[in-house]
């Protein structure tokens, strides 16, 4: 009797042999905190599908889906770069600050105790908020793309058992938008809602070499993204930190989790991550060219650059004529000179020997 309601409870599939479960319409807790992700992702990749099958491309077809991705990463890396300024921002802050990090680390280097660890925290977070900056705001962007990439993820794994079911998803990609996209394939041969493990149980050659293909394309993206920082947008002071090491170290460790998301992530998500490296690798190295670290290598490539043109930057950092720039550092040189010369001059200790003695110098003699 209960297999009798269940089954009356659960809709006939839409293909033949399901090779998913039927999704249920319960929602856990997660579930509910992606919720709104997810509406989000599926309203933007509905609104670009809409408008290349506007254009005259195929509903169905494979290049109408890959651009409403790219159309995504575009949409959402946009939406960063009023965020991707502040963390550029921040990380100025923090590298014009890290001498005096320094010196507070030093004043508490071998103290373990509990009044000295908290003295160090209320001075490094005094420092933090006189010069308004945070460690946490070179994070921003990546904490704030994590939960648009899992609503991706999400979103293109749902494909596949909403499709098989004849459901939609939780927003505008109804169920004929979801069996398009299910019936999409790049290239005609490698669907979209396909991982690289479902490709190698189904022997979709093609689809596995694509996949591997777009993994290599994303670890070498990424790794020439850091490579150019580390090697280029770093001052000397920078170079001999920890936080230096650990750059250095997550250069090579990072690619790892692009293999783990190449062998696990449906063929649309890799291809969100690769068009969202491609964003970043373009946007760093224009930030690198124009905006570089002072004192870094790339800084001086920029003032070689400036004065093959007769250029040079200024105090406030505005590009001026060579001639102007020439002027302001006479000009500060002068004041700088002045200001020396005008100082009261220290007094060196003297000792009260030393001091009698001057006194007793100094008293005039009595007429013979």
């Amino acid at each position: 009797m209960l297999d009798l309601l269940f089954a009356a409870a659960t809709p006939s599939p839409v293909v033949p042999t399901p090779t998913t479960p039927y999704p249920g319409t319960q929602l856990d807790f997660f579930q509910i905190i992606m919720w709104p992700f997810k509406w989000i992702v599926e309203a933007i990749l509905v609104f670009w599908h809409w408008l290349f099958t506007s254009l005259g491309l195929e509903a169905d077809a494979g290049l109408t889906w890959v651009l409403s991705i790219i159309g995504l990463v575009i949409v959402v890396r946009s939406a960063l770069i009023p965020l991707f300024v502040r963390q550029i921002k921040s990380q100025r802050k923090m590298m014009e600050i890290a001498p005096e990090l320094r010196k507070v680390q030093e004043k508490y280097r071998g103290k373990k105790d509990q009044l000295s660890r908290e003295a160090m925290s209320r001075e490094t977070m005094a420092l933090y908020k006189k010069h308004g900056t945070t460690p946490v705001s070179s994070c921003l962007p990546l904490l704030v793309q994590m939960p648009i990439l899992l609503g991706m993820f999400y979103t293109l794994s749902d494909v596949k058992k909403h499709a098989e079911w004849g459901l939609g998803g939780v927003g505008l990609l109804n169920k004929d938008l979801t069996w398009q996209f299910y019936e999409a394939k790049l290239f005609g041969v490698a669907p979209l809602h396909v991982n690289m493990i479902e490709a190698i149980n189904d022997n979709q050659t093609a689809t596995v070499v694509i996949l591997v293909i777009l993994v290599i394309l994303m670890i070498a993206s990424q790794f020439i993204t850091q490579l150019q920082i580390i090697s280029k947008n770093l001052s000397p002071e920078a170079k001999t930190g920890q936080a230096y090491q650990m750059q250095r170290i997550m250069l090579y460790v990072l690619p790892l989790a692009f293999i783990f998301s190449g062998v696990f992530f449906p063929l649309g998500v890799v291809l969100y991550w690769f068009t969202s490296n491609i964003w970043t690798m373009v946007q760093q190295f224009l930030v690198i060219r124009n905006l570089p670290t002072p004192g870094s290598e790339a800084a001086k490539a920029r003032e070689e650059r400036l004065a093959r043109k007769g250029k040079a930057i200024d105090a406030q950092g505005k590009i001026v004529p060579l001639e102007k720039y020439q002027a302001e550092q006479q000009r500060l040189f002068e004041e700088a000179q002045k200001a020396k010369a005008e100082a009261p001059k220290r007094q060196q200790p003297v000792s009260k020997q030393r001091a009698k003695k001057q006194q007793q110098k100094n008293k005039p003699q009595s007429d013979a």
